[in-house]
């Protein structure tokens, strides 16, 4: 979840740094929880990916070929 939390913050900050209007109504409503790779019961991994000091490359916003299933959530 923590690793979600981080890419979700970089992911609104690269949405204002755009122009996007981010209403504090809806980060309210955002959950780290709330995606399928998440598992409440089984095995976990702690090991993080060597990624050189840096997040991976956000979605860009206003690419529409950048849309996600909704399965995905």
């Amino acid at each position: 979840m923590l690793w979600n939390t981080v890419y979700m913050n970089a992911a609104l900050e690269q949405l204002r740094a755009h122009g996007h209007q981010v209403q504090d109504e809806d980060v309210a409503r955002l959950s780290a929880f709330r995606r399928r790779h998440l598992r409440v019961h089984g095995d976990y991994s702690f090991l993080l990916p060597e990624l050189a000091g840096a997040l991976r490359a956000l979605r860009d916003p206003d690419n529409a070929d950048n849309e996600h299933d909704e399965d995905e959530e």
